[in-house]
């Protein structure tokens, strides 16, 4: 599990494909598909931050001996280039019920992504159960049928000068209408994001996606008006449970913003009605391609 063959099942799976290349090492490329442009910029900047952990999570998986990413935490460096990276995994603890790895992307020398990673068992579908029989979870948040909801189609900092859509044109997000207000020039004045997520291929949601879900969303500080660049720095998830088929359910929102910095919490349900992954991450507000080249 984790390393991609020659014949990749999706474009989702080829941009996040890793080879083997030695004892704990992979040889994996950043791929402009999944990427994002910087403000005002032409060309692509960077590949969404959820899509770089799915990749590091499939070296990691490679040699676990626990299917899930139980519990996942990146920090984010620097940007990675748009070129050839090597991945680095060591084992730090291999037990019976929890397995932790840590996972460095390299390029030029230097790291740009470090993660560390804690494999385990989850139940694999609603009513099972792994390790205790002890459940509870609180309400899922409430959100229009997605048939009500705003196709998100590219939006700002998704799609470059001269066109090229690069992660939205692979992403189908629909927004709840009453977090969308910031795409019209009025924010809500909330600094919440809600909406479903899935591929535009057709492929079932699974570990490598969450990864993607709990970073899906346009920034919450979107909802107050700062549209720019919001450059996460590190961000952590937790995975809950194997989700079924279907479109995901994501809720963000944000609980303090000051001195440049706001958090982001995020919830992922399935379309089961089931807690499938949880995240949390610390970002920069608004900073400008010029501010982020001299970071």
């Amino acid at each position: 599990m984790g390393v991609t063959g020659e014949a990749a099942a999706s474009v989702f799976d080829d941009a996040t494909a890793v080879r083997p290349a030695g004892p704990g090492r992979y040889l994996v490329r950043p791929d402009e598909r999944f990427a994002l442009v910087a403000p005002g910029g032409a060309t692509p900047a960077a590949v969404n931050g959820g899509v770089m952990v799915a990749t590091m999570l499939r070296a990691v998986l490679d040699t676990s001996p626990h299917p899930y990413p139980v519990a996942t935490s990146a920090h984010f460096l620097r940007v990675p280039l748009l070129e050839p990276a090597e991945v680095e995994v060591t084992w730090l603890k291999q037990g019976r019920t929890a397995s932790t790895a840590r996972a460095a992307l390299v390029q030029d020398a230097r790291v740009a992504l470090d993660v560390t990673v804690t494999t385990g068992s989850l139940p694999d579908g609603p009513g099972q159960a792994a390790g205790s029989e002890l459940t509870w979870t609180g309400e899922p948040p409430k959100l229009p049928p997605i048939e009500d909801c705003v196709n998100l189609g590219p939006w700002r900092g998704t799609v470059g000068a001269d066109g090229t859509a690069g992660y939205a044109a692979h992403v189908d997000l629909r927004m709840d209408p009453a977090t969308t207000g910031w795409r019209h020039g009025e924010p809500s004045g909330i600094p919440e994001m809600r909406g479903y997520f899935r591929l535009r291929e057709p492929r079932d949601p699974d570990a490598y996606l969450l990864a993607v879900a709990v970073d899906a969303l346009p920034p919450v500080v979107f909802g107050l008006g700062a549209a720019g660049w919001a450059p996460t720095v590190e961000l952590t998830w937790h995975m809950r449970a194997v989700p079924g088929p279907g479109p995901l359910l994501v809720a963000a929102r944000c609980r303090h913003v000051s001195g440049g910095w706001f958090d982001e919490e995020t919830e992922v349900w399935d379309a089961a009605g089931r807690l499938v992954a949880q995240g949390r991450q610390i970002a920069r507000v608004g900073r400008s391609s010029r501010q982020r080249e001299r970071a």
